[in-house]
């Protein structure tokens, strides 16, 4: 996957640190929503998911009613998955409610791995995360799909050896203040 669009998100964002709610919450629906199909397809459309679900402000996105569900399933320009739409604003209902008692960041980063399990679409840590955020009422999230969010939100490093940018990522990851 070497096209325009994909390489400044694998070479700026995608395995760098994220400790602020608002990106995370983006990053667990973009995740979401990229289950069964191609990341690049998710990424192309991030700017139409961006308008569709109020820059994935949490607090907007929670208020959203079956009207703005209906809405978006004649929305062309983002994935008009039903399942998906309200999977998106059940998550930004719970991570309201989560966020009465500690900071989504705080919460998913309990689960960052001791090391980086290279190549792997699951581990035993995306397993447990994603356990632990379907026992808080999160929704379409998966251990496959919450070990790509841990690798996007850089809870892990999987650039591959002889990356260039395996090490600028593990620095920024060194050097992350943890919530």
């Amino acid at each position: 996957m070497s096209t325009e669009d994909y390489l400044p998100y694998h070479d700026d964002e995608w395995g760098y640190p994220v400790g602020d709610d608002r990106t995370l919450y983006e990053k667990l629906c973009l995740e979401s929503f990229q289950s069964g199909l191609a990341w690049i397809t998710v990424l192309r459309k991030r700017d139409a998911f961006r308008r569709a679900f109020h820059n994935f402000e949490p607090d907007a996105v929670a208020a959203m009613t079956s009207d703005d569900v209906e809405r978006l399933l004649g929305d062309a320009s983002i994935i008009r998955h039903r399942g998906k739409i309200e999977s998106a604003i059940n998550n930004a209902r719970q991570t309201v409610a989560l966020q009465e008692s500690q900071s989504l960041a705080g919460f998913v980063w309990a689960y960052e791995p001791p090391a980086s399990q290279l190549l792997a679409s699951q581990s035993p840590e995306s397993v447990a995360l994603s356990k632990a955020l379907k026992k808080k009422g999160f929704t379409w999230l998966g251990p496959t799909t919450v070990h790509a969010f841990m690798q996007a939100m850089g809870l892990i490093n999987d650039h591959v050896d002889g990356c260039a940018f395996k090490v600028k990522a593990d620095a920024a990851r060194a050097s992350f203040q943890r919530p």
